[in-house]
């Protein structure tokens, strides 16, 4: 991948990269010649998502790391710059809904429990985001040159039903992306977001799809409400993070959020 969208050079870390999503990511970003530091807690499926990077042509190596200890992520970081050299595009893909404060059935807004609402903003909010933006920030920062991806959701747009302490902590992740891009525009510094629509992955399937893979109840209601009717495959998330990671082709973008969701958040009824 040539031009623009050439990352040759680049150090990426992507958090998150152990899912299906975040693995996407990693492997488009070595595809366009980022060398990648995969993060997450699995080192099977890091092993797995460095070994797609070297069979597409890149470079990537795995990093253990828990995003929502501040030791941890300072560690990766140093590990990071010994063996690939300083970052410069940080991508945070950790995060996904703690089903203890997942609304369902009789349950009531008031009967959340407090503990298990930290939980999931320590999840989505402190791991998912704070932590990496502050440690992997502030080198970026002293390098002056550093492009920031966080990962946000359709219901930090517009809170959906069930979900109700995930929203907020994504909702969260988008005013973290603005102040951010506020804070370091003249640094050298970009933060942006994306919004993906509703992709397959492990921690949702069961919610999307029955045993035979027909849709769910609430499947077929995400479909309805997706103009395009179908789910999101996680390749087409690299077009927009390559864009956001390149600043020949996005040099003057930051605190803007690029929805990848099929329409879901163009339509009303």
């Amino acid at each position: 991948m040539a031009g623009i969208f050439d990352l040759s050079g680049n150090v990426a870390v992507v958090i998150g990269a152990t899912g299906a999503l975040g693995g996407a990511m990693a492997v488009g970003l070595a595809e366009a010649g980022a060398s990648v530091a995969v993060l997450g807690r699995n080192a099977e499926r890091g092993g797995a998502c460095v070994s797609r990077i070297e069979a597409a042509g890149g470079t990537g190596a795995f990093f253990a790391c828990d995003a929502s200890s501040a030791d941890s992520v300072q560690a990766a970081a140093d590990a990071i710059a010994e063996k690939l050299g300083e970052p410069s595009i940080l991508i945070n893909a950790a995060g996904g809904n703690d089903k203890s404060v997942t609304v369902v059935g009789d349950m009531a807004f008031e009967d959340i429990n407090a503990d298990d609402w930290r939980a999931n903003f320590e999840l989505n909010m402190v791991g998912g985001a704070l932590l990496p933006c502050q440690i992997f920030g502030k080198r970026m920062v002293a390098a002056g040159k550093g492009s920031i991806i966080n990962i946000a959701s359709v219901s930090a747009h517009i809170p959906l039903s069930r979900v109700v302490a995930y929203s907020a902590a994504k909702a969260g992740v988008m005013s973290l992306t603005q102040f951010l891009s506020r804070e370091w525009a003249t640094k050298g510094v970009r933060v942006n977001s994306i919004t993906p629509g509703f992709f397959p992955a492990e921690q949702n399937r069961s919610l999307l799809f029955n045993d035979d893979n027909t849709p769910t109840e609430r499947g077929q209601q995400i479909l309805n409400h997706t103009p395009m009717n179908r789910l999101g495959s996680a390749e087409e998330l690299v077009g927009a993070t390559v864009f956001l990671a390149s600043d020949a082709a996005s040099g003057f973008v930051t605190g803007t959020d690029i929805r990848v969701d099929g329409g879901f958040l163009s339509q009303t009824i």
